[in-house]
């Protein structure tokens, strides 16, 4: 008690530093997590529920629970179930927590729990990247109307799932790969959108295994898949596949956030979606060949074992990735593994077929590590906290219109050309120093 009170002090008294720099992250961290706890609850008893799709959500994992294994019949209001298995274990346990869904004020309990735990699971995030200064988090926290009618006041799975993704996260910036990758995998068996970040971490995996050792790791992924499909796919493998992982689903314009100023008829057009998904492979080939990729050596090398593959290259530990012959910029290996899921996820947004609301979500924790991942002179914050705030607003316009679909494009480009930019690789003065301080580095972190 009496050390938290003199760190209060301290805190106070250097006030303009616990805004501005990443070390005071925890201190923040803590005191938001404490603010976000009250905001929920008032949302909770003073901001009426929306119904959506939990009553659609319970009716589909009701099917489950009846004994219905063939996976195109299980349907709910809003039409058939087409989350992979992970989501119907998770939502069948909320169904059985929440009587049978009827509880409504008791999933938004569960829910502002899981809002919680999702934040203290970011902030860890963000703790070990140190990049991102502590006022930002305010925008990240209690200022997001969005957000937190997303979790408590819609009850959708995006939240269930991307709390799971930052937990693999969390694993993989501790070395855990296996556990991560398994957390991982789950993640994607509650929704798919959990792939935009899979480039990222396929990339990831190469460097830190090479091509045979990151096949084990590939097989965990796969393998959890397989078990928690398992029953359905017994009963009727094709179903399940095609309801499950379908990725040719249109959307409804209706709900579209970033297309709207699109005719009906281009976002429905096949021709276009084509096109997004040769911009989406485009970018993430640019990023992995020129801003992932920090050794002089070609791409080709991360197939070798790391062992194998020259200095210049080593493999990707938290101890040497600070070494590399030409490295991204100021980027500690923490916030290496973080700038490739975040902007591998984030390319995959820009270039979505159509983003719903509840989509905002699926990268709303990370825009502030986007942003500010990169060098940022002092008066470039207010230009990067401007943008926060455009992107809020575009996404709190409903229904959207011409002018906010466009404007969130507009804010998507520039996040983008800032990334590239803001990370390009620059040349590590040649001098014998490294391998020392290499040396210094390992010895610190046995």
């Amino acid at each position: 008690g009496g050390r938290g009170a003199a760190a209060l002090r301290r805190a106070w008294r250097e006030r303009r530093a616990a805004l501005l720099e990443p070390r005071y992250t925890p201190l923040v961290a803590a005191c938001l997590c404490l603010a976000e706890g009250g905001v929920n609850l008032w949302v909770i008893r003073r901001v009426p529920y929306t119904e959506i799709d939990w009553k659609a959500y319970m009716q589909e994992v009701e099917g489950f629970a009846n004994g219905t294994l063939d996976y195109t019949q299980l349907k709910g209001d809003t039409g058939p179930l087409v989350y992979p298995a992970g989501f119907v274990y998770i939502f069948l346990g909320l169904y059985h927590a929440t009587g049978r869904g009827s509880n409504i004020r008791l999933a938004q309990y569960l829910f502002a729990a899981l809002y919680l735990l999702n934040l203290l699971l970011v902030f860890r995030i963000y703790c070990r990247t140190s990049k991102v200064p502590p006022y930002v988090f305010f925008f990240m926290c209690c200022a997001s109307y969005r957000i937190h009618s997303i979790f408590v006041l819609r009850l959708f799975n995006d939240p269930v799932a991307m709390a799971i993704l930052f937990l693999a996260i969390n694993l993989f910036l501790e070395e855990h790969w296996s556990w991560g990758c398994l957390l991982f995998s789950l993640a994607v068996s509650v929704k798919m959108n959990i792939l935009l970040f899979a480039p990222g971490l396929l990339f990831l995996l190469l460097q830190r295994f090479g091509l045979l050792g990151c096949i084990p790791k590939l097989c965990i992924c796969a393998l959890l898949q397989v078990v928690l499909g398992l029953p359905f796919l017994l009963v009727n493998p094709v179903g399940y596949l095609t309801r499950s992982f379908d990725l040719g689903r249109q959307f409804q314009f209706k709900w579209t956030v970033n297309w709207r100023f699109l005719p009906e008829e281009v976002f429905q057009n096949r021709a276009f979606h084509a096109a997004l998904l040769l911009a989406h492979v485009a970018g993430l080939g640019l990023f992995a060949l020129h801003r992932w990729h920090s050794s002089k050596e070609s791409i080709l090398t991360l197939l070798k074992d790391p062992a194998e593959r020259k200095p210049t290259s080593p493999p990707l530990t938290i101890n040497n990735i600070l070494w590399h012959a030409s490295h991204v910029c100021p980027l500690n290996a923490s916030a290496q593994i973080v700038f490739i899921l975040f902007s591998s996820n984030f390319l995959g947004v820009c270039c979505s077929r159509s983003l719903h609301y509840q989509f905002y979500v699926w990268y709303f924790h990370t825009l502030p590590y986007l942003l500010w991942c990169t060098p940022t002179t002092k008066l470039a914050h207010m230009p990067k906290v401007l943008l926060l705030g455009v992107i809020e607003l575009c996404w709190n316009t409903y229904p959207s219109t011409i002018c906010s679909s466009l404007s969130l494009h507009i804010c998507h480009g520039l996040i983008l050309l800032q990334l590239w930019y803001g990370t390009a690789p620059t040349p590590v003065s040649h001098s014998p120093t490294p391998s020392r301080k290499r040396t210094a580095m390992s010895k610190k972190a046995q």
